[in-house]
């Protein structure tokens, strides 16, 4: 779109943005502030993208949705809005019977979230899994392992486990995985045939993130309690009336956490910015390093780089952050 024939270049020429006079079919394309040569091929999400006389083409592949939860409260959802919420009780993450009687639906995962810290902050210290529509297998994912609670007996819905670096990794027929990092994060992956078909946390699934804030009830909110509260499992939890801000509660931990979480923002993740806001992620971890404040801080904010680190890999940029002195 930079490439225009102004009356710098000679006739048959285009200003190429750089400074060069090129032909049509050398016009160069950008793509988050940077810049590509004809030719070049670039991967958005799970489509490729080729730049073409100075204009982007992409493969429309329809691609899995992924739904995070991670440290103390942060949600992103399968359409990309980011929240905080900090209940703690068990919350339905995502499920595919969302108030449509016909539907009979094939699984839900839901999350058991508990206090971590002295804060107020909550993390998920287990994920339920059922799978299958009449009588439910049930997986429970705790204490780094996880359990077959129930086994389904019709077996419309198989599933499979296996152990990928750090992760445990459960895959479903029904296409839905689960990656579990044995600690506070879980990374739900849906196939694209769920679009539009889900509820939860992790919102609906629809391509756009403005109205993820659909409470049990089916209506729209904007108040991340209001819609956290309403995918509560039992009314006996408490509803969360505020949002926690354990930095001001513990303004000693904010400095360290501050200077700890920096290597978000800094030149070890450069290739990733152009990518991927590092702010929300940022954000987010300073939160964690100041609310774990009874042990694990640095598991804490381990974790909230990791939780960036997956983005950026997400999005094809490769980030080498652990050495022995970080995580």
């Amino acid at each position: 779109t930079e490439c225009v024939s102004g009356c710098v270049c000679p006739e048959g020429l285009f200003d190429d943005g750089r400074g060069g006079c090129v032909e049509q079919k050398d016009c160069p394309c950008i793509h988050n502030n940077e810049w590509y040569s004809s030719g070049d091929k670039i991967k958005v999400d799970c489509n490729t993208c080729t730049c073409q006389k100075g204009v982007w083409k992409c493969s429309d592949d329809v691609c899995y949705g992924t739904c995070m939860i991670y440290g103390s409260g942060h949600y992103n959802t399968f359409d990309g809005k980011f929240y905080d919420f900090d209940g703690s009780c068990e919350y339905v993450a995502t499920q595919d019977f969302c108030g449509d009687k016909n539907s009979s639906g094939s699984f839900s995962i839901i999350t058991e979230n508990v206090p971590c810290g002295t804060t107020g902050v909550t993390c998920s210290k287990a994920i339920k899994m059922f799978l299958g529509v009449s009588d439910k297998t049930e997986l429970k994912l705790e204490n780094k392992e996880y359990k077959e609670i129930q086994r389904d007996v019709g077996d419309d819905v198989q599933y499979w486990n296996r152990t990928v670096g750090l992760y445990l990794v459960i895959e479903a027929s029904n296409g839905l995985m689960l990656i579990w990092d044995k600690k506070t994060s879980i990374f739900i992956k849906l196939s694209p045939a769920y679009k539009g078909k889900v509820c939860g946390l992790c919102g609906n699934f629809d391509d756009k993130a403005n109205n993820d804030f659909t409470t049990r009830s089916g209506l729209q909110d904007t108040n991340p309690l209001n819609f956290g509260n309403s995918w509560k499992q039992s009314p006996m939890c408490p509803d969360v009336t505020q949002e926690i801000k354990p930095c001001d509660l513990k303004p000693h931990r904010k400095s360290w956490a501050e200077k700890e979480c920096s290597i978000i923002q800094s030149e070890v993740f450069k290739i990733c910015h152009s990518k991927v806001n590092p702010l929300p992620y940022y954000e987010a971890c300073v939160h964690d390093a100041c609310s774990c404040d009874s042990g694990g801080d640095c598991e804490c904010f381990c974790s909230a780089v990791a939780a960036y680190a997956q983005e950026c890999i997400k999005a094809e940029a490769c980030v080498f952050w652990r050495t022995p002195d970080i995580c």
